[in-house]
């Protein structure tokens, strides 16, 4: 069984998302990001020295780490939110994938850092903005950021747009992104792994 190793509002909820929605069977193990330990108080650290989420285990034992790489391995398992080697659109796919990780998500990292002067968070706060004034452009009108079929960026970009709705208190200055994440709440696995990690609000019934 593969197991997902993951932290609830994380990155590694890209992952947990697309392996939903692409059909791959799996156990999800949730991380004490604080203390590097799992639920039943064994050390994350032996299973991945780095600490951080996600991290994927193999059928076979093997470890795999880095966001980008265990949604392109997952991606190259299953379903179409890969294309295949050959198809020049898989690469525009990792390309826009590669953008996201490196690029949009490391700059939210100084804005989680308790130690950060207030002008650091400033700078990192306005450069979050820019990177999202070029995906909210890119997404336009989707529905994905690759027209109708949702493919590896989407779920990553849903969980950076969570981020960013809480840094920014709401997604106003990126009305396509704020549409792209309302509608990608409303995909049942979404809701469905939105829910498994605690953040789901339901509506209250009326």
């Amino acid at each position: 069984m593969v197991i997902l190793y993951y932290s609830p509002g994380a990155c590694s909820q890209a992952p947990h998302i697309l392996m939903h929605e692409i059909g791959i069977d799996h156990d999800a193990a949730r991380v004490h990001l604080k203390s590097h330990t799992l639920d039943d108080g064994s050390s994350y650290l032996a299973l991945n020295p780095k600490g951080s989420v996600p991290a994927l285990q193999l059928e076979n034992g093997e470890i795999l780490t880095e966001n980008a790489v265990i949604l392109q391995y997952l991606g190259d398992r299953a379903g179409n939110a890969l294309p295949p080697v050959g198809d020049f659109r898989r690469y525009r796919v990792l390309e826009l994938l590669n953008f996201i990780t490196t690029e949009v998500h490391k700059t939210f990292a100084p804005l989680f850092a308790a130690d950060a002067s207030d002008d650091t968070k400033r700078y990192f706060r306005e450069m979050v903005a820019t990177k999202l004034d070029y995906m909210d452009e890119r997404l336009g009108e989707g529905p994905f950021l690759f027209g109708d079929e949702l493919t590896l960026p989407d779920p990553y970009l849903f969980v950076l747009s969570g981020w960013a709705e809480a840094l920014f208190e709401g997604l106003g200055r990126w009305p396509n992104i704020a549409a792209f994440r309302a509608r990608m709440i409303q995909r049942p696995w979404v809701r469905h792994v939105l829910r498994f990690e605690g953040l789901l609000k339901e509506e209250a019934a009326g």
